[in-house]
């Protein structure tokens, strides 16, 4: 064993014709010097390598190894220990087992076969991806602090300045919407006075010519019966004459009747601008109003009509699909209507309709005592006073009631149409859910319960919760 080992005559790649050290095989040169920065470490700290466990010398004492240095990467080690084994220096490492052997284990020892490489080199390998490790935490580190310093800063400039924008921008807008409504207010309120003033001077005219009226007729009355009572026969026919007069003046003072004039204009407290932003506040408001619970009525559905299985879609059918359904009184035979489930007569409720790319279609209230059976307009929506809807049809837009179209401009062609019922103020509004423009709106005394009403002959409409 002897002769073989001093035959392959060992010596350190990084210095070689040194003295006791071991060359490196053929097997060697395909080495993998690449393994984890600390886990290839058996122990740190200076330039010494320490092994896991001392070894022994042949009389049990410890041997210390003096300190050698590396003077091609000026790494100095400390204390080496030596192989129990074979009593040599540890100076090669086995990447197989990461442990530190002698030059005999590598060639026939228990590392034959093995990764291994010559402790300096590992060594250098080592402190040089500690140093690539430490140049890129240095280099982490400059960028998180121009991040800090530069990116987060910017920001934080960026951030108040927006801020304080968006602050003041809120406050302008906030104001230019209180001195516009604060001005509505003031000019319906004077229109409001205006028109009352106008209804008590008609009524104080009319008061004072009536009451004039009634003093007249009553002494003429009066006169009438005191010559029919006390004026004897032969005179009250030669008076003839004075009794068709006063009979005549009686008759000129006419018959008292009621005018829209004596009657205060309703509208004279109306305004586009006061009921968009009524309209907006209860819409889109924390307080919007909505019902989950709102559902098509089955029992209303047309046959033209399929029902979905939650109840909140209604799609046109073509003449092949239909089918024959039970009769039920509520049930709309001729046109192709549904009513919602939940009656309203009180509060304030919205809803939202999706009529998709629908090319006819119909969206509204109506009473729940609206004629359900036959093709007449009594079961036709909007063709009568029972029903109030939009209507769409090829591309026109327009607010139908007792037959009355009212054509309206809309300015795109809206995927959703909401509704908002306001039963305080009997006021009935279409709108456009995504930008919240009032599409129409009406004032109506509602004498009963309302159903919302839908009817479609191209597509489907659904009900958006």
């Amino acid at each position: 064993m002897t002769e073989e080992f001093t035959a392959c005559d060992l010596t350190y790649p990084s210095s070689p014709g040194a003295p006791g050290e071991a060359p490196r095989s053929a097997a060697d040169a395909g080495m993998s010097c690449e393994q984890p920065i600390f886990s290839a470490l058996i122990s740190g700290g200076g330039g010494g390598v320490k092994p896991a466990a001392s070894s022994s010398c042949g009389d049990g004492a410890t041997s210390p190894a003096a300190a050698t240095s590396d003077t091609e990467s000026g790494i100095f080690s400390g204390e080496c220990e030596l192989c129990v084994q074979h009593e040599s220096e540890l100076d090669w490492f086995c990447g197989t087992e990461q442990k530190l052997i002698c030059s005999h284990c590598a060639i026939v020892g228990s590392c034959h076969g093995h990764t291994v490489t010559p402790l300096s080199t590992r060594v250098t390998t080592v402190r040089n991806q500690l140093v690539d490790a430490c140049e890129k935490m240095q280099l982490q580190a400059l960028r998180i602090e121009k991040f800090i310093n530069q990116t987060l800063a910017a920001k934080e400039q960026k951030l108040q300045a927006a801020a304080s924008a968006a602050r003041d921008r809120v406050l302008a807008q906030v104001s230019a919407a209180r001195e516009a409504l604060e001005e509505e207010e003031q000019r319906l309120l004077e229109r409001v006075q205006r028109e009352e003033e106008r209804v008590e001077q008609c009524l104080l005219t009319q008061r004072a010519h009536w009451g004039q009226a009634l003093a007249s007729l009553t002494q003429t009355r009066s006169r009438l019966v005191h010559t029919l009572t006390h004026t004897p026969d032969a005179q009250l026919v030669t008076n003839i004459q004075d009794i068709a007069e006063r009979v005549e003046e009686a008759e000129g003072v006419g018959e008292p009747c009621d005018t829209d004039k004596l009657n205060m204009n309703p509208g004279c407290g109306e305004s586009r601008l006061l009921r968009g932003l009524w309209a907006t506040a209860v819409l889109l408001g924390p307080n919007a109003y909505g019902s989950s619970h709102l559902r098509f009525d089955g029992r209303t559905v047309s046959p033209l009509l399929s029902l979905s299985d939650d109840l909140c879609t209604v799609t046109f059918l073509h003449k092949k699909p239909r089918q024959a359904l039970p009769y039920d009184p509520a049930r709309f035979d001729c046109w192709p209507n549904a009513l919602g489930s939940l009656p309203m007569s009180c509060g304030t409720h919205s809803w939202v309709l999706d009529v998709g790319e629908s090319g006819a279609f119909k969206v509204g209230v109506c009473y729940a005592s609206l004629e359900r059976k036959g093709s007449g307009n009594q079961a036709r929506l909007g063709e009568n006073s029972q029903s109030w809807v939009l209507s769409h049809y090829d591309g026109d837009y327009s607010f139908c009631h007792a037959g009355k179209k009212v054509p309206l401009q809309v300015a795109r062609r809206p995927q959703r149409i909401g509704l908002l019922l306001d039963w305080p103020s009997q006021t009935l509004l279409f709108y456009e859910p995504e930008s919240g423009a009032v599409l129409f709106s009406v004032t109506q005394h509602f004498s009963a319960a309302l159903l919302p009403a839908c009817a479609v002959t191209d597509q489907s409409i659904t009900i958006v919760h």
